[in-house]
């Protein structure tokens, strides 16, 4: 079976858990030290998806690019995206300037990748919420509208919430394009 590689980025204001998000995924683990990405990290991971046929699963080797969230850095941004064919964009559950600034995010990843890309929003750091909060805020970041944009996830790199579904419903959604 061979391996398709598919490279995802990671977008969104700085301090959101997008590095968090994605040493959960990758590594497993979890670190409450902030440390800020300067430019581009790039984390690999092997994944296997089951086939639009559901009979096998097809290895997907995800390249994901950790994106630097400084605004002054936007114009470069969009070069970075260049060839993606997945996004995660990432909002604070906790700061509603970067749940105010997706939109902006949403038209970036449209712009840079116009034969389309699949992108999903995250809104992080959900353990840091209470419930009713949670389901108040949730509800302003639907993107509905949006064909390329997924389901929202409701995440926490620090517990794990959703992280995984998260990836895989991004990693075969990119994958029904390569099969279709």
């Amino acid at each position: 079976m061979s391996v398709i590689s598919k490279k995802i980025c990671f977008i969104g204001d700085y301090g959101v858990g997008k590095t968090s998000l994605i040493r959960r995924f990758v590594d497993r683990q979890f670190s409450d030290q902030y440390l800020s990405t300067l430019g581009v990290k790039i984390s690999r991971k092997l994944v296997e998806i089951p086939t639009p046929k559901g009979i096998e699963r097809q290895k997907v080797q995800l390249l994901i690019w950790d994106l630097e969230g400084r605004t002054k850095f936007h114009a470069i941004t969009s070069s970075y995206l260049q060839g993606a064919t997945g996004a995660i964009i990432v909002a604070d559950l906790n700061r509603r300037d970067t749940i105010a600034r997706i939109q902006e995010h949403v038209e970036l990843v449209s712009c840079a990748n116009p034969r389309g890309i699949s992108a999903i929003v995250a809104l992080n750091k959900s353990d840091l919420i209470d419930g009713d909060g949670l389901e108040n805020l949730s509800e302003i970041a639907r993107f509905q509208d949006h064909s390329h944009i997924l389901p929202t996830y409701i995440t926490s790199a620090r517990t794990g919430e959703n992280v995984d579904e998260m990836f895989q419903k991004l990693a075969h959604r990119m994958l029904e394009g390569v099969t279709a």
